[in-house]
């Protein structure tokens, strides 16, 4: 899932109105944003496999650090602990941690099962919805519309920034999603960890858009 994650940052909003979206983000996209250097160092896998789902010819080989329930769970303690720590209140460590952990239930009801519970495991899990790309594509649209809407419930713009700005970055994920739903395979596993460290210029955009954008 993509737009299911930003989905749930721009809600994420409205629990934790101190909270950049930005910070937001990156708690959602945690996971996603490590897995590129992981693959790197070929410390977990994927394989291009054109016919493994109707979504997305990704088969994800190995990821026991990103994407087992456990070590989800973990990085969400340690994102929560930090943000916490920086003195920020417990309500938002709390709503960063969930975000973080937010982001295996969505791939759990996305992904075939090839999700592990724990590092190591044999079992894995995943309902699959990525098997049809009518209701993916239902899914993430709706799941989008909310977080949308609940962030300009929760947040108005001070200057052409926080208004254009914020609907230009909206355009940029809806494109971005739409080019890996009919874009074609990607070349190699290594091409889709160089080109997934570019999630981290969608965190830097939603620091750069909440700036010009204050509580409602």
């Amino acid at each position: 899932m993509f737009l299911g994650h930003f989905a749930l940052a721009l809600g994420a909003k409205r629990a934790a109105p101190a909270t950049s979206l930005g910070t937001l983000i990156l708690a959602a996209q945690l996971v996603d944003l490590l897995w590129p250097t992981l693959l790197l160092l070929g410390l977990e896998t994927v394989r291009i496999a054109p016919d493994a789902t109707a979504v997305t010819p990704l088969e994800f080989v190995s990821y026991p650090i990103t994407h087992s329930l456990a070590a989800v769970m973990g990085w969400a303690f340690l994102f929560g602990l930090i943000y916490r720590l920086l003195g920020r209140p417990l309500t938002a460590a709390l709503t960063t941690a969930l975000l973080v952990i937010s982001h295996w239930v969505l791939d759990f009801i996305t992904h075939a099962p090839d999700l592990p519970l724990v590092p190591g495991a044999e079992s894995k899990v995943g309902l699959g919805l990525w098997s049809s790309w009518t209701g993916t594509l239902v899914v993430e649209a709706l799941l989008f519309a909310a977080g949308v809407w609940l962030y300009l419930r929760t947040t108005r713009a001070v200057d052409r920034v926080g208004s254009i700005g914020f609907w230009t970055f909206v355009l940029l994920l809806v494109l971005i999603y739409a080019g890996n739903l009919m874009g074609p395979p990607p070349p190699s596993a290594e091409s889709i960890a160089w080109a997934g460290h570019a999630l981290w210029l969608l965190v830097a955009l939603g620091y750069w858009v909440d700036r010009h954008r204050v509580g409602a």
